[in-house]
């Protein structure tokens, strides 16, 4: 046993939808990957009306007191009267 964690080599050949927006993603896998021509901006009008008092970030496991309460609203039973 080794104490890392290999790097998985990519499937998918280096894609920008901005240079390739004909490419069909279903033909071949893809990694987008955004050219500097292209890069997607984060300072548009709306960008400021948002705000965000957590990070979220997708992981494998569940935890954390935010993801527990989300649980709890998704998954709560129905009161039969």
């Amino acid at each position: 046993m080794t104490d890392y964690t290999r790097d998985t080599p990519s499937l998918g050949r280096t894609y920008c939808p901005g240079c390739e927006p004909e490419t069909d993603p279903t033909l071949e896998i893809l990694d987008v990957r955004w050219c500097d021509a292209h890069t997607l901006q984060h300072d548009g009008v709306d960008d400021g009306l948002v705000s965000a008092t957590a990070y979220l970030l997708g992981s494998v496991e569940a935890g954390g007191d935010d993801n527990r309460r989300w649980c709890e609203i998704l998954h709560r039973r129905h009161r039969v009267a």
